[in-house]
């Protein structure tokens, strides 16, 4: 089978195109014949060494992928221990696998298992928000914040605010439901926060460094600022819990790995999701779709922040 592997750790140009045997679906597995691979930015710190609990050389990248079992089954499912996406054939844990509704398509589908997850579990689990609060939402034309938006609406925020690097970002933002969007350079974050509001109750970051730093200036007594990325690449600081005292003010840190084995984590949030999509309540934004071969380019582009919405490969 084709297939993009990994014998090095680098940058994209260590995404090569390769001829492999097709795996062989163990017990609990499922063999799955791929229609589409999700592109992440953990796929980027899995293939440059950097990610969380290390990877082993040499590997398949890819950890989300929707296609047919040999019975017929169109499913969705992550593989995280195994990985192996970027390819024509993957195995699949036969307990993660969801069926996808013939309304959803295979980029949605795929925007819904990662970012799709993070968003609900960041803003039902970590945030707890509540109907009426308001949310600020950093990196709102990416994957995890473009659904983000819609679901703090729908779950009845009473002010979304996004932020995004482009104008033509913060216009996507405001189409999906935000009421306001501004810049996210860190240098006048905050003021330009203030001329929306005099603070928020919950801030969603994807970014770390000094893009956090400033969205906590931004919040609100008693508020809550959710960090569960680093896109930045500047780290995620330090925070003194003096500091947070004198406004009552949270940080928590969210990892979607050990969240999926929590009762009520995995098979439930995502029905719903998938449910909202094939209703057209939600619109998972549906970015580049590159041919496996082109697995370089779809780094590139993501890293370089050229991108909007989710990035799939089509083997």
């Amino acid at each position: 089978m084709r297939a993009i592997q990994v014998t090095q750790f680098g940058g994209p140009e260590v995404l090569v195109p390769t001829e492999l045997e097709p795996p062989v679906a163990g017990p609990g597995q499922l063999l799955v014949e791929v229609g589409a691979a999700g592109v992440n930015f953990a796929d980027t710190h899995r293939t440059d060494g950097s990610y969380r609990g290390g990877v082993t050389l040499p590997f398949v990248p890819g950890v989300e992928i929707v296609g047919r079992t040999e019975t017929g089954r169109r499913i969705l499912s992550p593989i995280l221990e195994t990985g192996g996406g970027y390819a024509e054939y993957a195995v699949a844990p036969a307990n993660r696998a969801v069926d996808v509704p013939d309304e959803v398509s295979d980029g949605q589908a795929l925007a819904l298992l990662i970012q799709g997850l993070t968003a609900w579990h960041v803003l039902r689990n970590s945030a707890r928000l509540r109907a009426g609060e308001s949310v600020l939402v950093n990196a709102a034309a990416g994957g995890v914040g473009s659904i983000a938006v819609q679901l703090a609406k729908h779950f009845g925020a009473g002010l979304v605010i996004a932020t995004a690097s482009t104008s033509a970002k913060r216009e996507l933002a405001l189409e999906l439901g935000a009421d306001v969007a501004v810049d996210n350079n860190p240098d006048g974050y905050a003021d330009r926060i203030r001329e929306v509001t005099d603070g928020v109750d919950v801030v969603l970051d994807s970014t770390g460094g000094a893009t956090m730093l400033a969205g906590l200036e931004t919040l609100s007594g008693f508020g809550r600022l959710v960090n569960y990325g680093n896109a930045g690449r500047e780290g995620r600081p330090s925070i003194d819990p003096s500091a947070l005292a004198q406004r009552n003010l949270s940080v928590a840190g969210f990892w979607l790995v050990p969240a999926m084995d929590e009762p009520g984590g995995y098979v439930e949030p995502l029905t719903e999701l998938l449910a909202l999509t094939a209703a057209g309540k939600l619109r998972p934004l549906v970015g580049a779709e590159y041919p496996l071969e082109d697995a370089r380019r779809s780094h590139e582009d993501l890293l370089a922040r050229r991108t909007t919405g989710k990035l799939i490969l089509k083997p």
